[in-house]
């Protein structure tokens, strides 16, 4: 919780104000709090980069500061534009250190798959988070699991990682985090010879030769 964002209150809202603060280099925000009102607040986009560049990223715990004192806060959402990724407005909720939270945690692999190196499998990374439950202190940066051992057609799921005894699980236990895929097999194209077919082609000319032949006996006969 090395982080102090000094922060003001808005008082202009809509689209035309948020990008006059986007152009001055501030994001437009909300505070949302338990028991006490929402707060709308520019931030300067420099302090939210900052926090999202830290080990702990959006999951980080800060202190903002303004009219109404410090606040120790989390992010609850940031909203990005789709192609330039650009935050355009940040959502951020209240908190009290001695209160659990439920908070989504990113899990990490470590090692290579056995079914990876030696078998020629890939892996398919499932499932990214997990749903925790702890005091804020408490907050893992993220979760390891190790998938050395895996071997192609296996799987480890959320009830197989090691969680800290202060924290709780939220997520299913059955959610698979990660399975070791067999290689994908190129479909064998059966090129099959082609049969030939004596006088196939030729016939039609046949046919064609000897009815002109009838026609010229038939026109020497006439004659």
């Amino acid at each position: 919780m090395g982080f102090l964002i000094k922060c003001e209150r808005r008082n202009d809202f809509g689209k035309n104000a948020a990008r006059r603060l986007r152009r001055e280099q501030m994001i437009p925000a909300v505070l949302y709090g338990k028991k006490e009102e929402n707060v709308p607040l520019s931030i300067n986009k420099k302090d939210i980069f900052n926090i999202l560049k830290s080990e702990t990223a959006e999951n980080t715990i800060f202190k903002l500061d303004f009219d109404a004192g410090k606040k120790d806060v989390m992010f609850r959402e940031l909203q990005k534009d789709p192609v330039t990724d650009e935050i355009l407005h940040a959502d951020l909720i209240q908190i009290a250190m001695d209160k659990p939270i439920q908070i989504s945690v990113p899990v990490l692999t470590v090692g290579e798959a056995v079914g990876v190196k030696a078998e020629g499998g890939f892996l398919d990374f499932i499932t990214r988070e997990v749903e925790l439950e702890c005091l804020p202190k408490d907050i893992p940066d993220h979760i390891q699991i190790d998938i050395s051992s895996l071997h192609i057609g296996q799987s480890l799921k959320v009830e197989d990682l090691d969680l800290p005894q202060v924290v709780s699980l939220i997520s299913e236990p059955n959610v698979i985090l990660v399975n070791v895929e067999a290689p994908h097999k190129e479909e064998e194209v059966v090129v099959e010879e082609e049969e030939e077919i004596i006088g196939e082609e030729e016939e039609p000319e046949v046919i064609k030769k000897e009815k002109e032949e009838a026609a010229e006996k038939e026109k020497s006969v006439e004659e």
